[in-house]
């Protein structure tokens, strides 16, 4: 089993990277913030899930341990195959599933791409239990008076067609490098996360 890669990465698509490790280049399915931020020649660490199929060899990655234990958590739901629970981490963070989870909630595991009504709501409740040992990273410390703006701010990029996940990746990156009064007001700290992020999606 191949659970960790590290090397330079060869080429960066819009959902999988190729890494150069020891003269062999991997190919390696990740969501799309990963494989945003990687770059031609700078090295890139994964921890990964071989997926074995009677016609393929696929190869998933993602940025954080974590991660990879909510994907094999996914993937032994009753109708979740890798590439949907690979679609449920590029969309929602894991802090934001395991919400979903606690409240028995399907309606963010409906917001994936191929995920359906019966799906979502398999996953709402066989995830119940199994993600107590499992927390994202911490996000940069904020202002407690901050904190009701980012969620207002992430909402409201969300709401423009980003996918939760990465609206609040991008929402507490923004907030991590404004000033105190940006960060304190929504509408500064909108412009400067949507300044990073580039044109709305979706034609919003």
């Amino acid at each position: 089993m191949i659970s960790f890669l590290r090397g330079p990465v060869l080429h960066a698509g819009a959902d999988s990277v190729v890494i150069d490790v020891s003269g062999v280049g991997f190919s390696i399915l990740v969501p799309p913030d990963v494989a945003r931020t990687a770059r031609e020649g700078q090295e890139l660490a994964l921890h990964t899930s071989l997926v074995v199929r009677e016609d393929s060899l696929t190869l998933f990655g993602f940025a954080s341990r974590d991660e990879l234990d909510v994907f094999g958590i996914l993937i032994g739901v009753s109708g979740v195959g890798p590439k949907s629970a690979l679609g449920v981490l590029s969309t929602l963070t894991i802090d934001r599933i395991a919400e979903a989870v606690a409240a028995e909630d399907d309606k963010p595991f409906r917001k994936v791409s191929g995920i359906g009504p019966k799906t979502a709501k398999m996953i709402a409740l066989q995830l119940q239990g199994k993600l107590d040992g499992v927390s994202a990273a911490p996000a940069p410390a904020a202002p407690a008076q901050g904190g009701a703006v980012v969620a207002q701010v992430t909402q409201a990029v969300a709401g423009l067609g980003w996918p939760e996940r990465t609206a609040a990746e991008a929402v507490e990156r923004a907030a991590a490098s404004a000033s105190d009064a940006d960060r304190g007001s929504v509408q500064s700290l909108l412009r400067l996360t949507l300044a990073a992020l580039g044109p709305a999606k979706g034609g919003a």
